[in-house]
């Protein structure tokens, strides 16, 4: 890879704390280069205390976009000018695009996971899924799941302080959208069992099952796994949760997070670019 960075150069780059594991910087400035665009990628260690500053400079400067990570997804919400119709349904933004100083918040996590389930072969539109979680992952997931045509979508969060937010996100896509979103309590074994017999897929987008707790496993009745039943986990560190494992062993097509994380980027890409990335050489130089 090669950069030449010149007077007019364009800058984009990642806003989140920590930042310094991300591939994203590597991701990017690959295709870039690849691509022979006249653009580079850095990453800046800004968390919610200094975001509006942060984002302030980046609008004063002329910066083409940006990426947000954790902690910052849900107040960039607040200091965009405007929404796509995606992210002002999950209430999270996690790429902007700078546009003369018009700052647009997309959120494209949901686009990164409905183009991974394609990528492993599978088709969801018009059928039903079983989602586990309802933080930022699991709201993306859900939203861009009803938004493209996936008929039911139950969700099973934990009973805690964010489960009535669920509740809002469920009613959220009952109101704007064809797809029908229930939620439950994931402590409902009985209930979740049904709703995974009767799905296509089963997603899990908590954390349980990341390192460095990779013992743990979010489903504990493996009599649920059947041949015809897809298992995605949003984790892929380890690239192998227990979860995916023991689906794998009951004959179940699976995949983990990592093409989520590449075509979210992707995605992302495209907005300030308008060109589509090289996914196949970045997905062969960093994702193998």
């Amino acid at each position: 890879m090669s950069i030449n960075i010149t007077g007019t150069t364009k800058l984009t780059g990642l806003l989140g704390s920590p930042v310094s594991h991300s591939i994203s910087p590597m991701m990017h400035n690959e295709a870039f280069s690849l691509l022979g665009l006249d653009y580079i990628y850095l990453c800046f260690d800004v968390d919610t205390t200094s975001l509006k500053t942060a984002v302030d400079g980046m609008r004063a400067m002329g910066v083409k976009g940006f990426n947000l990570t954790m902690p910052n997804k849900n107040l960039m919400v607040e200091l965009a000018d405007k929404l796509s119709p995606a992210a002002e349904m999950i209430g999270a933004v996690n790429t902007v695009v700078n546009d003369n100083g018009i700052l647009t918040g997309h959120n494209t996590d949901g686009v990164g996971y409905m183009r991974a389930v394609k990528d492993a072969g599978c088709d969801i539109i018009g059928k039903n899924m079983t989602l586990l979680g309802a933080g930022g992952a699991a709201t993306a997931i859900c939203v861009q799941a009803a938004l493209d045509g996936v008929s039911n979508i139950n969700v099973f969060s934990i009973r805690d302080k964010f489960f009535d937010r669920a509740q809002r996100m469920v009613d959220n896509i009952n109101k704007n959208t064809n797809c029908n979103a229930a939620l439950y309590d994931l402590a409902d074994k009985s209930e979740l069992a049904k709703s995974i017999a009767d799905s296509h897929i089963l997603t899990n987008a908590t954390s349980v099952g990341m390192a460095p707790n990779t013992d743990n496993c979010i489903i504990d009745d493996e009599s649920v796994f059947r041949k015809d039943l897809i298992v995605s986990d949003v984790i892929y560190n380890p690239r192998e949760t227990k979860l995916v494992k023991i689906a794998k062993e009951h004959g179940c097509t699976t995949f983990n997070g990592l093409y989520m994380l590449l075509y979210q980027g992707a995605k992302a890409f495209e907005i300030w670019t308008g060109k589509e990335m090289p996914v196949d050489q970045i997905k062969a130089k960093y994702f193998s």
